[in-house]
């Protein structure tokens, strides 16, 4: 009796242990039909209850195992119930939400004419509360004015003594100012051959690729499948001059998932 209760205790932590290291965090990118990103979407995970909201981007992160089923609630949007599979953790989940119709509320028309033009007509005059109101409105117009008005004037304490010179020196600061932000902000323009090649080496340099040769891809696979994504989602064009790795790697995984289903041959 005594070695069955020691066999019980030890096995219960291995089934926790082995349920914890199931759950995987899984991401995903949020559009409607137009692919324009939705932000503020309520992810849950039915499963195991946890919920999450889309960032602005549309991007999410949930902590799912297989088989866990993902919910996808946005007001103004039907929901949208995803299950998720092995190949799922791979790569991120392209999720797009339908809008709901707008039901208009039906009008009915509750006066039928009767044919008599005198008695048809008072039930489309204005009502007696609506008339008086405007007799009332039209009389207080043409009233004399019995208030006096407010004094437009400028307070002697708040007043200064601004000369043309002046005045004419901060409009030209705030313009200054206006074509320095504009000269400042980056532009996003067509990337040049060199250009290209210099944003892919750094790429190869400081991307997390292991996630592509987790499939068996060399060094040439890899290279085919960067000028891929570059070309497909504009990379160099978008990201040369405004590095940011995090975004980089998403915009590559957002690639590959694509990638995969037409270049079988070449992973």
């Amino acid at each position: 009796m005594r070695t069955y209760i020691k066999q019980s205790l030890y096995a219960v932590p291995f089934f926790v242990s082995a349920e914890m290291f199931s759950q995987q965090q899984i991401t995903g990118l949020i559009t409607d039909r137009s692919n324009s990103n939705i932000n503020s979407v309520l992810v849950i995970n039915v499963t195991n209850l946890k919920s999450v909201l889309s960032d602005t981007s549309g991007k999410f992160s949930i902590e799912a195992s297989e088989n866990d089923e993902l919910r996808f609630v946005k007001e103004g949007y039907y929901r949208f119930d995803k299950k998720i599979k092995g190949n799922d953790f791979s790569a991120p989940l392209m999720i797009s939400l339908e809008k709901a119709e707008i039901e208009i509320p039906e009008v009915k028309i509750t006066f039928k004419p009767s044919g008599n033009l005198e008695r048809d007509s008072k039930n489309l005059s204005e009502s007696r509360k609506l008339m008086a109101l405007k007799s009332d409105m039209e009389e207080y117009m043409k009233s004399p004015l019995n208030e006096a008005l407010p004094d437009n004037s400028i307070s002697k304490t708040f007043k200064q003594d601004y000369n043309t010179g002046q005045v004419s020196l901060l409009g030209v600061l705030d313009a200054a100012v206006g074509l320095f932000k504009k000269a400042t902000e980056l532009k996003i323009t067509k990337a040049n051959y060199t250009e290209t090649q210099d944003f892919l080496r750094r790429v190869k340099t400081e991307a997390d690729l292991q996630f592509l040769k987790k499939y068996g891809m060399d060094e040439e696979q890899i290279d085919h499948f960067l000028i891929y994504a570059n070309n497909t989602r504009m990379m160099a064009k978008k990201y040369r001059k405004n590095f940011k790795i995090d975004v980089v790697e998403f915009e590559l995984r957002v690639a590959f998932a694509e990638y995969k289903k037409t270049h079988k041959d070449n992973i």
